[in-house]
């Protein structure tokens, strides 16, 4: 390695940039693999675990690592685009290691670890040089006093451990997007996976399950207890929850119904009546929906909203009483670039497309591709026959149903191995 610090902490590393030798980002840093011998032998670290295009996660080995500098990784450029796999004989730090309960041997301190440091030995390996230990906490709300020692004065730290909390694995997971901390949680192992699930709060669980694989939520939704499982559905988009409902036991599948808000559980029944493959079954009931009175300060407040994803964002939907789907008679849509460069106190329906084509709930997925294609839509309204809005369309449910299945795991980076 031509440029490193002394020693990298393993926290730090987690979701920085990994670049290849033109200077181009080709992944972002998931966890550091080490190999484990035995308690008395100083563990290695073979190397690093990335996501790169496609979100396929792949081993890049240390000596791959030209260096780690200004929160980047640089390396060689000459990865293997095989998908990692863990072996038995090794470990992943921030996945396994962190919420560990040990021993440092010196002092008799019992803590739980929340960072490794890594370093580089005298005969080039990489290796994991010390340990970030804190104790239980004091009284309400204190943190437990840190400790920062070798790796030889800890004992516990490579030994399984029943039970084992998620505290700190919780904490490198906070800052990361829904789809980056969906990848770290896919490749944990069932225990310690369930101890992070049990550790997020409700809405955070549901953004993470709508970026897992399918055989993955289902497993994770069926560990649930019903209450919470009922309460995490809710938090998910109505589309997304009719979907990952159906992959359930009919049984599973209508008691969560049962045990859902009415409401929220309206909508996706609503959405499972629809045939597989349709406008129906794919649209959101959800859209940016507004009076004819609104004012464009009105739709821009709108789809200002966090939780409205771009393409949902892009398209204002002026319907008559009632304002939720199904609505009254769609009167047209309003663009937000169009609304951007019209007074505020304007009416949106001065601004609206009112010629824009609609779609049936029982138009086929090419249909929907096709019409978006045509009109260079990254949205379109979804109406019944009496031009009432059920919903909307997004490209981005387009598009997950109408990759292949698995395409999260098994989608190859363009252009190949570096």
């Amino acid at each position: 390695m031509s440029t490193a610090p002394a020693r990298v902490f393993a926290a730090r590393l987690v979701g920085l940039p990994v670049f290849d030798p033109r200077g181009d980002q080709v992944g972002k840093v998931r966890d550091i693999v080490a190999a484990v011998r035995s308690e008395n032998s100083q563990p290695r670290v073979l190397g690093l675990v990335a996501d790169v295009f496609g979100r396929r996660r792949i081993f890049v080995p240390m000596t791959r690592v030209t260096a780690i500098e200004s929160g980047q990784v640089h390396t060689t450029g000459l990865l293997n685009m095989r998908r990692f796999e863990l072996r038995s004989t090794e470990t992943l730090v921030v996945g396994q290691m962190f919420d560990r309960t040990v021993t440092v041997r010196p002092t008799g301190v019992v803590g739980t670890v929340y960072d490794v440091g890594l370093e580089r030995a005298r005969n080039r390996d990489w290796v994991i040089s010390r340990v970030a230990v804190q104790e239980p906490g004091k009284g309400f709300r204190r943190k437990g006093q840190t400790h920062t020692v070798e790796w030889r004065d800890v004992d516990g730290l490579f030994r399984r451990e029943d039970g084992q909390g998620a505290t700190h694995l919780l904490a490198a997971l906070t800052d990361l997007r829904p789809a980056d901390a969906a990848a770290v949680i896919h490749d944990l192992p069932v225990e310690r996976r369930s101890a992070v699930v049990a550790g997020l709060t409700d809405e955070r669980l549901a953004d993470v399950l709508e970026e897992l694989p399918e055989e993955d939520q289902v497993e994770i939704l069926e560990a649930l207890d019903t209450e919470r499982a009922a309460d995490v559905l809710e938090e998910m988009s109505p589309d997304d929850a009719a979907d990952l409902i159906a992959d359930l036991s009919p049984e599973t599948a209508a008691t969560l119904l049962d045990a859902m808000d009415p409401a929220e559980a309206k909508d996706v029944r609503r959405l499972m009546s629809y045939a597989d493959l349709t406008a129906g079954a794919m649209m959101t009931p959800e859209p940016v929906i507004i009076s004819p009175d609104a004012t464009v300060a009105d739709a821009l407040a709108h789809v200002r909203n966090p939780d409205l994803t771009p393409a949902l964002a892009s398209l204002v939907y002026v319907c008559r009483q009632p304002l939720e789907t199904p609505t009254g008679r769609l009167l047209g849509a309003a663009h937000i670039q169009r609304l951007l460069r019209e007074p505020p106190s304007t009416l949106v329906a001065a601004a609206l497309d009112d010629e824009m084509d609609t779609l049936r709930p029982d138009a086929s997925i090419e249909q929907v591709a096709a019409h978006l294609a045509t009109y260079n839509l990254v949205a379109a309204p979804v109406v019944d026959e009496e031009g009432r809005l059920l919903g909307a369309v997004a490209v981005d449910d387009l598009l997950d149903h109408m990759l292949p299945e698995g395409w999260r795991d098994n989608a190859p980076r363009p252009g190949g191995a570096l």
